[in-house]
Order: C-alpha cells, then sequence, then structure tokens
C-alpha cells in the first residue's frame, strides 16, 4: 500500500507540473503584453518629444483573437503617433487574407510604416505583397526614406530590405549617406528587420534603429537575454529592449511567435513602443 500510495503521488505531482508547464507555455504564446521604452537623444528636435512608435516584428500571419482583435486593441490602447512593422508579417502564399484584414485596421489608428524580412522574400510573393501594402495605405521602404514633420520641425524615417532581397539592392551606407546630402543634420529613426548590426548603425552615426528577428530568444530565463534565435544559435547577443553603441540606440522587438515550431518561453507576444526623447533617461 505504501508503494502505491507513493506511485500515486509521483503521478499526481507530474500531472500538476505537467499542467503548470502547459499553462506557462500557452500563455507566453498568447497574451501579447505592451512594454514601452524611452529612446533619448539630444539631437532629436524638441517638437518630436514624446512622440510615440508602436513597434511590431515577426507576426508571421498569427492571429490573437478573431480578426486580430486582441493586437488591434493592444496597438490601439498604445496610442501611438504611427505604426511600424519590422518584417516577417507572413510567411508564404495564400496569406493576402491576413494582411487585407490587418493593415486597414492598424491604419485606422494610426500612419503604417513597413519593412521587409526575410520570411517576405522567401515566401514566394515579397513583390505582390509590397503592392498590396501600398495599395492598402501602408507606406513600405525599401532602402528609402520619408521625412515626419511636428511642430515646424522634422525627423527622418527611413527603412532598408532584408538582406534576402535583391543581392544588387542599396546598401545601408548608401541610403544613409543618401540622407545626409538631401537632409543634412536631421535626426534619423531606422527601420530593418535584422538584429544584429548594430555595430555597423554606429558606424553610420544612424540615431535609433528598430528591428526584430530574434523572436526575443524564445525562451528568456532571468539569467538569460534569450536562449536562441533564429540563424544565431545559442545565446545570441540581441533579443530584446535597448542596446547602445557609441551613441545610437537599437530597439529589438520580441515579436509575437515562436520559430521552426519551437514554442515561446516567459517571453509573451510584445507590441514595443518607442518613445521618442530629447534626452537620455
Amino acid at each position: 500500500m505504501g508503494r502505491k500510495r507513493h506511485r500515486g503521488r509521483g503521478l499526481l505531482t507530474l500531472l500538476v507540473l505537467f499542467l503548470i508547464a502547459a499553462v506557462i507555455v500557452y500563455d507566453s504564446n498568447t497574451r501579447i503584453v505592451t512594454d514601452t521604452f524611452e529612446l533619448g537623444n539630444s539631437r532629436l528636435p524638441q517638437s518630436f518629444e514624446g512622440f510615440r512608435v508602436a513597434h511590431l516584428s515577426d507576426l508571421h500571419a498569427k492571429r490573437f483573437g478573431e480578426g486580430n482583435r486582441e493586437l488591434i486593441e493592444a496597438v490601439a490602447k498604445a496610442a501611438p503617433d504611427i505604426i511600424v512593422i519590422t518584417g516577417d508579417m507572413v510567411d508564404g502564399e495564400g496569406q493576402e487574407p491576413y494582411v487585407r484584414e490587418l493593415i486597414p485596421a492598424l491604419l485606422e489608428i494610426a500612419p503604417v510604416y513597413y519593412v521587409s524580412g526575410n520570411h517576405e522574400w522567401a515566401s514566394g510573393w515579397p513583390r505582390e505583397l509590397f503592392a498590396l501594402l501600398e495599395e492598402l495605405g501602408a507606406r513600405v521602404l525599401r532602402n528609402e526614406y520619408v521625412t515626419l514633420e511636428r511642430g515646424g520641425e522634422s525627423i527622418v524615417l527611413a527603412g532598408v530590405d532584408d538582406p534576402n532581397g535583391p543581392a544588387d539592392q542599396k546598401t545601408p551606407a548608401q541610403l544613409v549617406e543618401e540622407i545626409r546630402e538631401d537632409c543634412p543634420g536631421q535626426y534619423i529613426l531606422m527601420l530593418a528587420h535584422r538584429d544584429d548590426k548594430l555595430h555597423m548603425w554606429a558606424q553610420l552615426g544612424v540615431d535609433a534603429v528598430l528591428c526584430g528577428h530574434a523572436h526575443g530568444g524564445l525562451v528568456r530565463l532571468p539569467f538569460t537575454d534569450g536562449l536562441v534565435a533564429p540563424g544565431q544559435g545559442w545565446f545570441p547577443s540581441y533579443t530584446a529592449g535597448i542596446y547602445e553603441e557609441a551613441g545610437t540606440q537599437m530597439l529589438v522587438s520580441r515579436g509575437f511567435t515562436g520559430s521552426h515550431g519551437l514554442p515561446r518561453v516567459f517571453n509573451n507576444p510584445e507590441v514595443a513602443v518607442a518613445v521618442l526623447k530629447t534626452e537620455n533617461p
């Protein structure tokens, strides 16, 4: 009897641990969180103090609630001045309905700007996707820039195609040089998909960069900056939050999905809100 009771308690303990793990994994992959990050730089025009950017990355056509209601509500609550999508919004063909559902809803909140990720270029319909985004009213930045105006002052919002794009595409250095010639001295907010180019952006003197790609490192524990990232292996260097080098700040979004069939753990889908400030926090 004693052995049976001991075995029964052991099975019950395993069942409880399994249920706890299942709840943690379910929560980590379905409950959206909103995190706010201050990007401070004395070069930012005073009119842009407090300018809010809702940053989305690595959606991979995942829906959160019917019609993506939970995602739309989270973005709306962030009260952004603009919304940016830094790549890997979709994975393959047949996902046009997802785009047609999401983009108009986001545009009701704020202007939307988009740059490509590696998955768009592998999807089989990148150029059709870019045309669709423009048709719906989003601004696709393909190694180009726009100026944002506020209170009689302006900043540059630029975006680069993912390296998986055309081999002969304009380089980041060429884009920044073009911006310096056309808009000398202006603050540059850069959109990119890849999270491993901080040193390059710092060398180019870009003020701030928003990117994704790492999916938050999938599993986040107190002693790690994420355990693993697509194409970067174990313990990647840049997975979430703000990183700085030589005056350049890079905000990496944790994104919204797992990767290669692996789920997220202690790493909830994230709307990362960048708040521009004229002083470093």
